[in-house]
Formats: C-alpha cells, structure tokens, sequence
C-alpha cells in the first residue's frame, strides 16, 4: 500500500452509488463472436433485460444499429437507446468511460484512458476511439478528459468512492502497456487523474485463461462498509489454490485510509470449466455489476457453487435484488457480465 499526503478536488464515485444508464456492445459478425453468434446474443438479451428490470438505460454500441434495433424491439424505445459505432469487440468495462467528479466545479468529467487491446493482444483501433465517437455524435457529454497516452481498463480497479483504489500489480505494472512504473509513480498519476490517494496494489491473484493480466475484478470487489468480496478456492487440489490463499493472506493485511482492517467475504471459486480445446476459462463470480437497486450476478449453471455465491452476494447487499444472469456464452471468451457493462452516470448522458 502506498498513501499520498497531498489533497485533491477529484472523484471517482464507487460503483454501488447512483448512476442511471449501463453501456454495452452487441456481438457482430466481425468479433471473436462470430462462430456463435445465437448463443451469444441470447445472453446479451438477457443481460438487456436484467439491466432494463434494475430501472436503467441501456446504451448499446454496434456497427449496424438498424438490424440491432429489430433485436431488441422487445424492450422500450427510451430504455434502450443503440448507437452506430464501429467495434473491435464487447468488453465495454475496458473501453468505457471513467467518470471523474470534481468538487471544486461540481461537475462529472468523462474520463477516457488508452485501450490498446490488453497490453497489446488483440486488435482495438475501433474501441479505442468508442467514447470518443460518441461524444463527437453528441450522445456522450462533452465534459471529456482524453488520457489517451496511458493505457488502463476499467476491469483493473476498483475504488471505495473515498480515495481508495484496489489493483493488481500484475497488470498495472505490465510492460505492454506503459512500460514499467514504481507504485510511487502509478500513485502520483492516479491521484492526478483520479483523485486516488490510497493505492492497494495485489502481489497474488490469478485465473487461468484470463487474457487480462489479472484484473482486479475478477478477483477481489470493494463493497459498502469497508468490505472486500473475493473469490476463494475450496479445492485444495485446484492449480488456483496456493496463490488464491496468498491473495487473501494480502487481503487480511490491507488496511483502510483510516487504518481499519477490512471485512472479508468470499465467493466460491466455480468448478473449472473448459473450451474445446480443453483449456481452462477464467470463471469466477466476483464479475457481478452493483446497480443502485441489484446486483447483476453471473452464474455458471453450477447449483452448488451458483447458489452459495448468490447467499453471499445476499450478506453483502441486503438492500438490493441479486439478479443471475448466465454467462457461460460470455466466459467462452474469457469474460463475463461485469467485464461486458459500464456504468454511466446522467451527467456523462444528452439524452
């Protein structure tokens, strides 16, 4: 953990606190998503509808936003609004605006960082420049902050609203996106950019399959009351076991900014689930989306482990409806719902 003393006027607000609209992009014939498009589409219907039933606009990007508009006829007008934009692929959590409050004019800023495909693994010139097109097309404010010579996805932090910001050191230090930077560095830049003071950054933490180099939302949730929800392995004979355990060991160290440690709760790990090539996928619960009214859950059709997972998700947001969603289309490319969502708030929205 590294803190720092100056002070700043920015804030990124936590993703449990009010927000109006969810930004996704549809599956196309041009995406890795090709060769199961029904499947997939299916799942992102569903997923359509958990967020339209949790009282929110959907902004849905695509390259054909006229055959899309058939698709989704069966939702309201003013609750799915579809916007025409190229797209390299539907992991919007990566690509999506970052919103930034600052109290010194009391404005929301739409903060909009590099994406250069996972530290440079896949194709992204079109979803780099999403947010960027949407604002020129009118649809996206333009309050717009572009930190486009620094790559960063939203899947890699998760921060408390108050300062704090929970990474992995493994992907925020990866040299395929801004070469190597001291955790004095990253803090100097998030603070900058963010208004992060208190950065924890994970040593352990990783799933395999997962192309991200281990984002932080896979893996560990900062939740209400200075809690953190985490996966945990219950197998000892799991390859994730050993390291899942030290990352839980760094979890019982952390401290607050007030120097209190944080309350625990952890999610089952699912039951290894495979491609056809009989690689393992990177499934994992933590991937849930918090709305102001739900928690958006994905489930793996695992009874045992679904179940457990959604009881636990229940202890943690009491006030909320948890609503499931199966994601086994999307873990086939080795994500899931919270990878496929941003939210975004009214400010950041001509609507």
């Amino acid at each position: 953990m590294t803190q720092a003393s100056a002070s700043t006027t920015l804030r990124v607000p936590a993703e449990w606190e009010s927000f109006d609209a969810v930004m996704i992009a549809w599956p196309h014939a041009d995406t890795d998503w090709a060769h199961m498009l029904p499947e997939v589409t299916e799942c992102y219907i569903a997923l359509t509808d958990a967020i339209v039933r949790s009282n929110l606009r959907v902004i849905v990007v695509t390259p054909d936003a006229e055959a899309l508009r058939t698709t989704l006829a069966q939702f309201p007008a003013d609750k799915v609004i579809v916007a025409e934009v190229p797209t390299n692929d539907t992991w919007t959590r990566d690509y999506g605006p970052i919103a930034v409050e600052n109290t010194a004019d009391g404005k929301t800023y739409l903060a909009d960082f590099q994406f250069n495909g996972w530290g440079l693994k896949f194709a992204s010139n079109h979803d780099n420049l999403v947010n960027l097109h949407l604002v020129e097309r009118g649809l996206f404010t333009r309050n717009y902050i572009p930190h486009l010579d620094f790559a960063f996805e939203g899947g890699s932090m998760e921060v408390d609203g108050k300062g704090t910001m929970l990474s992995t050191a493994f992907c925020l230090q990866a040299l395929n996106r801004n070469g190597f930077k001291t955790r004095e560095q990253l803090e100097e830049y998030f603070r900058a950019t963010l208004g992060i003071h208190t950065l924890h950054l994970l040593e352990h933490g990783h799933l395999e399959g997962d192309d991200t180099d281990s984002h932080i939302d896979t893996l560990a949730r900062l939740a209400p009351h200075d809690t953190i929800i985490y996966i945990k392995s219950y197998n000892p004979n799991d390859a994730h076991t050993s390291d899942l355990n030290a990352m839980e060991q760094e979890l019982m160290e952390l401290r607050t900014a007030e120097g209190h440690p944080y309350n625990l709760l952890a999610l089952p790990l699912p039951d290894p689930i495979y491609d056809e090539d009989g690689e393992r996928l990177p499934a994992t619960y933590a991937n849930f989306l918090i709305t102001p009214t739900t928690v958006l859950m994905p489930i793996y059709a695992q009874p045992d482990n679904d179940t457990l997972a959604e009881q636990m998700l229940r202890i943690a947001f009491p006030d909320r409806e948890i609503i499931t969603v199966d994601c086994r289309p999307l873990i086939k490319q080795h994500g899931s719902l919270h990878c496929a969502t941003m939210q975004l708030k009214s400010e950041l929205l001509n609507l």
